[in-house]
């Protein structure tokens, strides 16, 4: 390795110095989605005197699920549109682009129709399909298989994931309160365009450099398998969204987000119960395969029962805070939506001991099963709802009057805690479970997951309101039975599910080369 090229290779904290670019990058992008996302159920049920669409709570937490699941979604023909036809690079940059341009729409919607507002979604949706992936592909490529940084590499890139979350709902929380709802919208904006400079100016000279100075041929800034049909799909499927979109705009095309948001939820657990059987069946799949894969089932299925209820943070617990939690400060009113970043910050600080847990544990031959911390998460975010069934009563003693923060912190805490046993952990899970030639599409079924969840959470969560203060307890305790069977059946399933995983402890997967997920 020449003295430049090892310069290079450790020039950001010990990693190659194209890092620095993709976690800046990265930073603004989350910092974009995460200012908005809070906003958007606050500001869709506001009054329209109060500057807000006016729409039902029902209506606007179903637009919040559908936008986030649709997100999930389309981050597989993101990954299908970079593999045939952009590449990785173009994907993010046109991505960029496009996310920059729905914030932009969202922002205008001050100025014009609330066209807009549901235009901009759409354009965040598609952008984050191509960039949510690809980006993490492209952190993938600076290390070579074997090369021991590369964990480390992620958490560093996913350090910048965190940050965007944790400054995004301060920073929009601030402006809507101080300036009015457009200036979040337009913050978040902001953000995607430097986002896009730092790309452009930072990320791809860096990349190239690196690259030539390694004597590699790149391999993030063409298809891996060329589809001269591709361009014909997206062709294709932009024209359908536009038609979709000009019928709804000009009144043709009603559209209920309710009713979508219920039937699409079905159409998904179809979709992957069907999936699930053609692998049993006619996949040529041998018997220890088959048991795994159906393992694979049962966790895919247990993630999603968990992220609806981790996911109602942007919907019922957002409304909660806004209503029925008091927010006073010495004087100064806390911003609803700056209960948004007490995950993320949570997240810092549990992270690293719950990965030095893990490791002690596993030492010394005591870490719990994947089945175990599944079933711990669970029962942990059952822990944080029933938290909020006491609040909902508190605020019923008090006859609708606010109660203490501490109630929401101390659920979000529970839900954090249940996210790092089940999050990285159902990773981990679904790798070393999926036979090699289907660990990308279970991975890839790892998203539908949260999907799911979103809209889930999406019907749940718009219930949160005074007309139906005496149903908090009821709305939030059918969320703790939920998990507790949830919890329940996988304790039942831990025996059989606990020897298959034993069977496979000898047998290292596949390493997944250059195909990293993102949260």
């Amino acid at each position: 390795m020449s003295q430049d090229l090892k310069q290079y290779d450790q020039a950001f904290m010990g990693h190659p110095k194209p890092l620095k670019g993709l976690f800046f990058t990265e930073l603004w992008e989350r910092f974009s989605y995460y200012g908005i996302r809070p906003l958007l159920i606050l500001y869709m049920a506001a009054m329209i005197a109060d500057g807000g669409l006016g729409l039902d709570r029902p209506s606007a937490s179903a637009i919040v699920g559908l936008f986030a699941g649709s997100m999930y979604l389309m981050t597989v023909l993101g990954g299908w549109v970079a593999d045939r036809w952009l590449g990785q690079e173009k994907a993010v940059w046109y991505g960029s682009l496009i996310i920059a341009c729905g914030h932009i729409s969202i922002a205008l919607t001050a100025l014009f129709s609330h066209f807009f507002f549901y235009f901009g979604l759409v354009l965040i949706v598609i952008g984050s399909g191509l960039f949510k992936t690809c980006i993490s592909v492209i952190v993938g490529t600076l290390y070579k298989a074997q090369d021991t940084r590369r964990d480390a590499g992620f958490s560093i890139f996913y350090m910048g994931i965190n940050l965007g979350s944790v400054l995004a709902p301060l920073v929009t929380g601030l402006l809507v309160k101080d300036y009015g709802w457009h200036w979040g919208f337009g913050i978040g904006g902001i953000g995607m365009l430097i986002s896009l400079i730092i790309f452009r100016v930072m990320t791809v000279p860096q990349l190239k450099k690196f690259n030539a100075l390694q004597g590699a041929e790149t391999t993030w800034d063409k298809a891996v398998h060329y589809d001269k049909n591709a361009p014909k799909v997206v062709a294709l499927f932009l024209v359908l969204v536009a038609v979709v979109v000009t019928l709804t705009s000009l009144g043709y095309l009603h559209i209920n987000p309710v009713i979508i948001v219920k039937y699409l939820t079905v159409s998904i657990c179809i979709a992957i119960i069907a999936y699930f059987a053609y692998l049993l069946l006619f996949a040529n799949l041998n018997t220890t395969e088959k048991k795994k894969i159906i393992i694979c089932f049962v966790l895919l299925m247990t993630a999603a029962l968990f992220w609806s209820a981790f996911e109602q943070k942007p919907t019922s617990f957002n409304l909660f805070a806004q209503d029925f939690t008091n927010r006073q400060f010495l004087g100064f009113e806390i911003p609803a939506v700056w209960f948004q970043s007490v995950n993320p910050i949570l997240i810092v600080i549990f992270a690293p001991i719950a990965a030095w847990l893990w490791m002690k544990l596993g030492k010394s031959n005591r870490d719990p099963s994947y089945i175990s911390k599944f079933i711990i998460a669970l029962v942990l975010a059952a822990c944080g709802f029933g938290l909020m069934v006491l609040a909902s009563h508190s605020v019923i003693q008090n006859h609708g009057n606010t109660v203490s923060p501490l109630w929401l912190i101390g659920a979000m805490l529970f839900l954090t805690l249940g996210e790092l046993c089940l999050s990285p952990v159902g990773l981990s899970a679904m790798t070393k479970l999926a036979p090699n030639v289907l660990r990308g599409q279970i991975m890839g079924l790892w998203f539908t997951a949260s999907a799911l969840g979103n809209l889930m959470a999406g019907l749940i969560g718009g219930h949160v309101s005074a007309d139906e203060i005496n149903q908090l307890p009821t709305l939030f305790m059918r969320c703790v039975i939920a998990l507790l069977i949830g919890a329940v059946i996988l304790w039942l399933l831990r025996t059989p599910i606990r020897k298959l995983l034993d069977q496979t402890a000898s047998t290292k997967p596949t390493p997944i080369q250059n195909s990293q997920v993102e949260t």
